[in-house]
């Protein structure tokens, strides 16, 4: 009868552990399929009318055709920048036209970056609006909102789209909050809600994998568990001779 109480109390904490495990990953799964509930987060801060500042170490402007080809290229609108080893493009009106980027291609985007090997950037109306990235991988990163921890992503292709805060990762893509993992052919990450859709209107079975990591919920279990540290023991006191 005297263990029966410790036993109970040890079933409990695991019981309890179990329980907080279970709930955390309903939640994951809730927040990384389309169908979740998401809080609306503030919108991204835009790059709207402000100058584009193009820096490069070489041009060859073709006027004829109304083309353009830079090397070590640079350019710069508000939070947006874009550069690659090489550049071309259809004109300096950035009101409607299309540059290739190749060649170590970075790209800073609000809170977040892209990088991969080339990349087709589209403007329209004097603002970045797309940006399709390609290499093996490209890859993404964001800062989460409210959180130190960054969401990063990578796939064969990636679209950015800046109008509407999204980026969708193509072939073998794959996204981490920092903890956990979702893995899938497509997934589609609404950056402003901080949502992931993964291989939207798919029915094959298996074609989505969450990896679950614990560890901050078992350390939640630790201290929880009713776990007292142990006492050291007494010193027996000097007997005299």
């Amino acid at each position: 009868m005297a263990d029966t109480f410790p036993d109970q109390a040890r079933a409990g904490g695991e019981m309890a552990t179990s329980c907080r495990l279970a709930a955390a990953a309903t939640a994951l799964f809730c927040c990384l399929t389309a169908g979740a509930a998401s809080p609306v987060a503030p919108p991204l801060p835009r790059p709207t009318k402000d100058p584009i500042d193009l820096v490069a170490a070489s041009s060859d402007f073709d006027y004829q055709h109304n083309l353009l080809h830079f090397t070590q290229v640079r350019i710069t609108q508000g939070p947006m920048q874009v550069e690659a080893d090489q550049a071309s493009g259809t004109g300096l009106n950035f009101e409607n036209s299309e540059w290739t980027f190749t060649g170590n291609v970075h790209m800073k985007v609000p809170d977040g970056k892209l990088d991969a090997s080339s990349a087709v950037v589209t403007f329209r109306d004097n603002e970045i609006a797309t940006a399709l990235i390609q290499g093996s991988p490209a890859e993404f990163e964001q800062k989460l909102q409210n959180s130190p921890q960054i969401a990063r992503g990578h796939a064969s292709t990636i679209q950015y789209d800046m109008k509407g805060g999204s980026v969708h990762l193509t072939g073998a893509a794959w996204l981490t909050d920092g903890d956990n993992v979702i893995q899938g052919d497509t997934l589609i990450y609404d950056m402003l809600k901080q949502r992931v859709a993964a291989n939207p209107g798919s029915t094959i079975p298996g074609g989505v994998h969450i990896t679950i990591n614990p560890k901050s919920q078992d350390k939640a279990g630790d201290k929880d568990s009713g776990k007292r540290p142990v006492p050291a023991p007494t010193p027996a006191p000097d007997v005299p001779k």
